[in-house]
């Protein structure tokens, strides 16, 4: 039982440390990416990245070598990283559970809704300077350009990304030819200065929003499997440290023994 679970726990840790290594280097692809314009999942998927790769590492340490404060400081650890990620999905849930976009009558895109979304990420992208990182970073990707040529016939039959259908065009509600006090306080917001468009538009907003809103949902998703795993990890980590305290108290045992033992000398 020893050598299998200590055998068992050593491959699942290998295991995770090699998964942890796509985390952290996602994490950092994101992070200097131009084109990523959604900056709330960066840190955490570092973080999570960075803690399992060293969870691991002192688990396979202390399951390949007996080593008993490894694999405690790995329990405790593994501990606190389940109910860290349990918290973070939960949380995630929670907060990015309203969204999603509304069907525009004969189109095949959605236009989205600040008001759709919870106050929590509301607060954070109507934040002013954390507003111009992220239409900075639209700019940069270039994401607009992208349908510069399209005619009016593409509109109705072509599909848009939720940044797209905020940024690059005016609400399809819009009625130029009637008074703007009237409308959305987006219609007056739109300009046609390739620079500008609708990138202050609530609307903008809301599609970075629904970004975050589906990255936050697969990140869950992701999430869920990792506890799982951990869980798992972690009741057979449990095995494994009850052998190796039990193998360094029976070490111990035969050390005193020894010492005890009456020496004969016939010569």
């Amino acid at each position: 039982m020893s050598r299998v679970s200590n055998t068992l726990i050593g491959f699942l840790n290998l295991l995770t440390l090699l998964v942890s290594i796509p985390i952290i280097g996602g994490g950092l692809w994101m992070a200097k990416s131009t084109a990523t314009c959604e900056s709330f999942l960066q840190r955490p998927l570092m973080i999570v990245g960075f803690v399992i790769l060293l969870v691991s590492l002192a688990g396979f340490i202390g399951a390949c070598f007996h080593v008993v404060w490894a694999l405690w400081m790995y329990l405790a650890v593994m501990l606190f990283l389940i109910a860290a990620l349990l918290a973070v999905t939960v949380f995630g849930f929670v907060v990015v559970g309203p969204g999603g976009g509304v069907d525009v009558p004969g189109r095949v895109y959605k236009e989205y809704h600040l008001q759709s979304y919870s106050p929590w990420l509301r607060k954070r992208i109507e934040n002013p300077n954390y507003w111009m990182t992220v239409k900075s970073c639209i700019l940069g990707s270039k994401t607009c350009s992208k349908i510069v040529m399209w005619t009016p016939a593409d509109y109705w039959t072509r599909n848009l990304s939720p940044i797209q259908s905020g940024c690059c065009k005016p609400p399809s509600a819009c009625d130029y030819q009637a008074p703007m006090m009237t409308q959305d306080s987006d219609c007056y917001k739109w300009n046609n200065d390739p620079n500008l468009l609708c990138y202050d538009c609530d609307s903008c907003k809301a599609g970075v929003l629904e970004d975050v809103r589906r990255d936050w949902h697969r990140l869950s998703i992701l999430n869920i499997i990792m506890v799982l795993l951990l869980i798992l990890i972690y009741f057979v980590g449990c095995c494994a440290y009850q052998n190796a305290k039990r193998a360094d108290s029976y070490n111990s045992y035969e050390a005193r023994m020894y010492k005890a033992r009456p020496k004969w000398n016939f010569y």
